[in-house]
């Protein structure tokens, strides 16, 4: 075999371990990557809250009665001392035939007893008058000792049971009178539906608008039945429900951003106070969590949330600490690696290398770092499973 036949079978074989090199490797894996940069890190706590009025006041019925239709629409203004209510009293119950008859027959034996009892009062004076007139004959004639002492006693006690007689007559008259005017009342109460005494009035106790009406038409409500809530929308602030393990890192005062309530600017706020009571909340995900409610005071001009309402949502977010200018990554871009510690991917000539790093802040989602990495860094953001150190990789 001559030397340059040696020569290209030499080459030959070559190119054939070459290309199967390149046919088994393994396949570069796209990545996303990022630059590790400079900028502001801020441990932020986000949670959904709501508006609520600071004062609302719930207007309610104080005693039984019939309440006027409701012309207040939700949202009309009221003032102070504005009739928002109109109370009348409960109409008597309707009579049918039979009991409109049996109340007019009451209503006229009450009539014929007021007559008999004014007859039996004439009667009753008449003979109180015979027993006076024959009283002053007898006393007469006795100081002339012309009749028996005791003739004239029985004329002194004749007389006085005679005045008795007129005033239980008179009495009888009274009463046959009030019974006369029940039996008549009941008739005239059961014959319409409403009675004509005057109506209570309830006013508002403070300017606002109307928040929420229980009821429209004319209907008959009971003693602290609610009718109407009212509210001064200028007096606005916001509830939160945190986790209790973040609640105990805020503290009153502290600076709160509310976004997502209709504006891209957010409104500032500021805490008011973190209730010492929490509750138990179940989570779109079936867990209990121990959450407490947080009250924020909104700090922002009226005229930049003229337009919330009542139980309107909001998302707050509270500022615990903040980095103006440090060194930082995504936090999708950090993974546990072997050890326990924090690490990342850094992307060289088309290769990942494994890279320890030590976290500080974290907020939202970037992660301060301070060591492991250099400014101008590239880095995989969320890296895949099957990278490794060393694994090829390409840039999408």
């Amino acid at each position: 075999m001559t030397r340059a036949r040696i020569l290209r079978l030499g080459l030959l074989a070559l190119a054939v371990l070459v290309l199967g090199w390149f046919a088994l490797r393994p396949a570069a894996i796209p990545v996303d990557t990022v630059t590790v940069g400079r900028g502001p890190v801020v441990d932020v706590i986000e949670a959904e809250g709501r508006t609520r009025l600071v004062d609302r006041y719930l207007i309610t019925a104080p005693i039984a009665g019939q309440a006027r239709r409701q012309l207040l629409e939700v949202g009309d203004p009221v003032e102070v001392d504005q009739v928002l209510v109109v109370l009348d009293p409960l109409p008597a119950p309707a009579l049918d035939a039979r009991a409109r008859a049996e109340a007019q027959s009451r209503a006229d034996a009450a009539s014929s007893r007021l007559r008999g009892a004014g007859e039996d009062l004439g009667a009753a004076q008449a003979a109180a008058e015979q027993a006076a007139s024959e009283l002053a004959r007898l006393e007469a004639l006795g100081e002339q000792s012309l009749v028996a002492r005791d003739l004239v006693d029985k004329a002194r006690t004749a007389a006085r049971r005679a005045d008795r007689e007129v005033a239980s007559a008179r009495f009888r008259q009274a009463t046959a009178r009030h019974e006369l005017e029940g039996a008549r009342a009941a008739l005239a109460l059961g014959s319409r539906s409403a009675s004509d005494a005057p109506a209570m009035e309830l006013a508002a106790p403070v300017a606002g608008v109307v928040l929420r009406r229980y009821y429209e038409s004319s209907r008959p409500v009971q003693a602290g039945d609610p009718l109407l809530e009212i509210g001064d929308p200028a007096g606005m602030e916001v509830e939160v429900d945190v986790l209790s393990a973040d609640a105990v890192r805020l503290r009153d005062g502290m600076a709160v951003e509310l976004h997502r309530w209709g504006d891209a600017e957010p409104l500032l706020g500021r805490v008011r106070r973190v209730e010492p009571a929490g509750f138990t909340k179940v989570s779109a995900l079936g867990v209990e969590e121990q959450r407490v409610w947080v009250i924020v005071e909104i700090t922002s001009g009226r005229e930049r949330w003229r337009r919330l309402g009542d139980a309107y949502r909001v998302n707050a977010h509270f500022a615990l600490e903040s980095r103006t200018d440090v060194m930082r990554i995504p936090g999708s871009a950090l993974f546990r690696d072997e050890d326990g510690g924090w690490a990342v991917f850094r992307v060289q000539g088309g290769q990942v290398s494994l890279a320890p790093v030590e976290r500080g802040l974290q907020g939202g989602s970037w992660v301060e770092v301070l060591d492991g990495l250099a400014e101008g860094d590239t880095i995989v953001v969320h890296p895949d499973r099957a990278l490794a150190d060393g694994s090829r990789v390409r840039v999408r």
